[in-house]
């Protein structure tokens, strides 16, 4: 049939038009009236044919929304019999807050507080989902998600008590590697090893206020411990209200614990992202601009402001980049205002953000150099990172010993001097200030006659600027200069530390004394008992019996003993009472020996006040070398307990009667191994050799309210006693014998930290007792701290 072949149709004179017998029947047809019962049947088949219409239309609609928005026809399943129920994929119906709060926990994790990313917090919020950290004692949730919702809109939900929230999207989080973290910190000569673990974000902040538009910026960040300070560290991420999605944009991290911020950098009217990089005196800020990108899911991004390649071919303009690359900021930044001043106050874009990111550090060197230093290696340290040769020079010159204490500033530098003279000199090789430090840590590093070669073999160098620069290597190769120089080590030093209001200058020994000790602007006086110190051969603890100094050069003796000339700078830290630590930098001017006790006398800005001398450990004072911190990464008891089922056993035991010894839980029968592990299994505990036997040693650090929650009555057991706060650590050998404990009764003892300290093959405990701060060592022939 398919192939039935068709009948051809009749030609005819005009086959465009119908033929003309055919209109003419159709014309002359008779029409018939409709009977009654004929109308109402064509009546129906209308009604029936016009519902039919809507039936398909409606039907039509809603495949559509399906399609597209399955949520907007979720409805239907409240009539629909179970076996007809519409599916809705993989769209979710919209939750309550608590029915979003019951799922997380199901899941183990925890809901954290929304954070508003509308004017009206109830329409639109980001919810930070955390989880929380194994064997933790702080900051114990990390991040681990991101989530935005959205309240709904359908009618269905918005007549509803309570509101209904769909998840638009979602954003894994892990924090930046270790590597990462601690880069800016480290020497360019030290490796990174094995660190490339993902460290913990703790803190979710919304940027508000002056931040680029449209959108919403968010700072996820953490802190990691490193020496006696805090690396602070984290992610930037935005939302894009547009597209409804999160973007991690950039990691960051701050050696100075220094959260980034947004600021009007460039002269455009959006700000820019600042990350603080300094680390100590030296300046180094990262600039970030907001730049549009052609992605459909990404608009924008943010670009770091760099030096690498100047933007402008103008040869002055690119020496003005280098001596900046090296550090002189101010220089470089004055020597491009005249460079715009020749382009008739024109920059291009990029060449002006350039310029904008050296301002920026210019005004922080700036700051430095104007400050009144209670150290002359500090204020010539601060005046020539800032370029001011000539201040630093008057610095230098001032007396014989600051001579000294430079001098060694120099023989310790780390080529960041050095680039910056030797940069300097390559466009002025004829200024004689730049030259006269060129010379001094040439001497100071590679010798006089060195020194005196190079000096001699310039061109233009006339003779009296010859006879200056050789008197200034006079000055430094001093028979008095010279022996202090080779003979000082490293200032290792640990004490206790106290504000002093009044000094009495003939109970102070100082170099070249007597020496008026007066106080500069902003300035305090600080008292240090020293703990412990190194003597450039070995580690001698308070009280210091043997310590005899000559009736003659005294202050000389003390100064080459302690390496104070060497390093000058003391670290004062204090704990605040959120358990943050604040350090300030002290200089030591003077030093006393009164018996067996040998006290500091340091000058720098004041410290915090300690608000609760029993809660909050004591005030402690530290010289940079003195300590390196050790922190080994802890585990659970029950981990612990895989590994080493019968260790662990008597761990418990032992721990138990320690705790009854002390009063911390009733005397009486120990309660089973099932019945401890239950209850200790998840507390934290480290695991090093202390004792230098290649044996780990077992370390607890117990919070007070790990302590209070194996009491059934704490108050009874605890008292009054506000020791109780603190967290106290007890240690047990190799062989399960406690050989540290700060269990003892009503004396005040707390490990503070462990430390691997210079030329001393074991490891050391920081111990702060009821007076002071002593540094304990294993020993082989006692088998003990001590």
């Amino acid at each position: 049939m398919a192939n039935r072949p068709r009948k051809p149709i009749p030609k005819t004179s005009k086959q465009n038009k119908p033929h003309a017998g055919v209109i003419k029947r159709v014309v002359k047809k008779p029409q018939k009236k409709l009977k009654r019962g004929s109308w109402l049947s064509s009546t129906l088949a209308i009604a029936i044919l016009l519902s039919s219409a809507s039936l398909v239309m409606a039907f039509a609609w809603i495949s559509v929304l399906f399609i597209f928005n399955p949520d907007q026809v979720s409805w239907l399943n409240k009539i629909l019999p179970a076996w007809a129920q519409i599916s809705l994929g993989k769209h979710e119906r919209p939750k309550t807050l608590k029915q979003i709060q019951l799922d997380l926990s199901q899941k183990n994790q925890i809901f954290g507080e929304n954070l508003p990313l509308r004017q009206d917090a109830k329409d639109s919020f980001l919810l930070p989902v955390w989880q929380q950290r194994a064997n933790c004692q702080s900051d114990c949730k990390k991040l681990v998600e991101l989530r935005v919702y959205e309240r709904s809109k359908e009618l269905e939900f918005k007549s509803q008590s309570e509101n209904y929230y769909y998840l638009t999207t979602q954003l894994s989080v892990t924090g930046p590697e270790e590597s990462f973290v601690i880069s800016p910190s480290l020497d360019g000569t030290l490796e990174l090893q094995d660190i490339s673990v993902p460290l913990p974000l703790t803190e979710v902040q919304r940027f508000d206020g002056g931040t680029p538009s449209p959108g919403v910026w968010f700072n996820l960040r953490g802190k990691r411990q490193q020496g006696t300070g805090a690396i602070a560290y984290g992610h930037i991420v935005y939302y894009n209200p547009e597209r409804t999605n999160l973007i991690q944009m950039l990691s960051w991290t701050s050696p100075n614990g220094q959260l980034p911020k947004w600021q009007q950098v460039t002269g455009d009217a959006t700000k820019e992202l600042v990350v603080d990089e300094t680390i100590g005196l030296e300046p180094h800020l990262q600039v970030y601009e907001v730049k549009p990108v052609k992605l459909l899911l990404k608009p924008i991004e943010l670009e770091a402001i760099s030096l690498k390649s100047p933007a402008l071919k103008d040869s002055a303009y690119q020496n003005a980049l280098a001596i900046a690359r090296t550090g002189l900021w101010t220089p470089a930044f004055e020597w491009l205002k005249f460079i715009k001043k020749q382009h008739k106050g024109v920059f291009p874009q990029a060449a002006q953000a350039q310029m904008d990111l050296i301002r920026l550090h210019s005004q922080l060197t700036k700051i430095q150099a104007q400050k009144k230093w209670a150290s002359p290696s500090q204020e010539v340290l601060a005046n020539l990172i800032d370029g001011r040769w000539e201040k630093a020079l008057e610095v230098f010159e001032a007396s014989p010993h600051n001579v000294q204490e430079i001098a060694t500033l120099l023989k310790a530098d780390k080529n960041r001097l050095w680039n910056r003279t030797a940069q300097a000199l390559r466009v002025n090789p004829n200024r004689l200030e730049v030259q006269a430090w060129f010379v001094l840590i040439l001497a100071v590093q590679q010798g006089e006659e060195h020194a005196n070669s190079w000096l001699k073999a310039q061109p233009k160098i006339t003779k009296d600027n010859l006879a200056y620069i050789q008197g200034l290597l006079a000055r430094l190769n001093g028979e008095d200069a010279k022996s202090q120089i080779s003979s000082t080590h490293p200032s290792e030093i640990v004490g206790t530390v106290q504000p002093i209001t009044q000094v009495t200058s003939t109970e102070w020994l100082q170099p070249n004394s007597p020496a008026d000790l007066k106080l500069t602007d902003n300035q305090v006086w600080y008292q240090v008992e020293v703990s412990a110190f190194n003597d450039g051969k070995s580690w001698l603890n308070s009280p210091f019996a043997n310590l005899k100094p000559p009736k003659t050069d005294t202050a000389k003796f003390f100064w080459k003993t302690l390496g104070i000339t060497s390093d000058p700078e003391i670290q004062i830290i204090v704990w605040l009472p959120n358990g943050e630590q604040k350090i300030t930098i002290a200089a030591i001017k003077a030093v006393q020996l009164q018996g067996k006790v040998l006290r500091l006398l340091a000058m720098g800005p004041k410290i915090p006040e300690n608000q609760n001398d029993v809660i909050q450990p004591k005030p402690l004072a530290l010289t940079n070398a003195a300590l390196e911190w050790i922190q080994p990464s802890p585990i659970t008891l029950q981990e612990l307990y895989q590994q080493n089922p019968q260790g662990v056993k008597v761990i418990l035991s032992s721990l138990w009667k320690s705790l009854q010894q002390s009063g911390e839980v009733p005397a009486g029968a120990i309660p089973s191994f099932e019945q401890m592990q239950q209850k200790l299994g998840d507390w934290p505990v480290q695991v090093i050799d202390l004792t230098n036997n290649a044996q780990p040693e077992i370390i607890l650090t117990i919070s007070a309210a790990a302590i209070a929650s194996l009491n059934q009555s704490p108050p009874e057991i605890q008292g009054g006693n506000t020791e109780q706060h603190r967290d106290r650590t007890i240690i047990l050998s190799d062989r399960n014998q406690v050989i540290y404990t700060d269990f003892t009764g009503n004396d005040l003892q707390r490990l503070s930290a462990i430390a691997r300290l210079s030329d001393v093959q074991s490891l050391a405990l920081l111990v702060e007792n009821a007076q002071n701060y002593s540094l304990r060592r294993w020993s082989e022939k006692n088998q003990r701290f001590e």
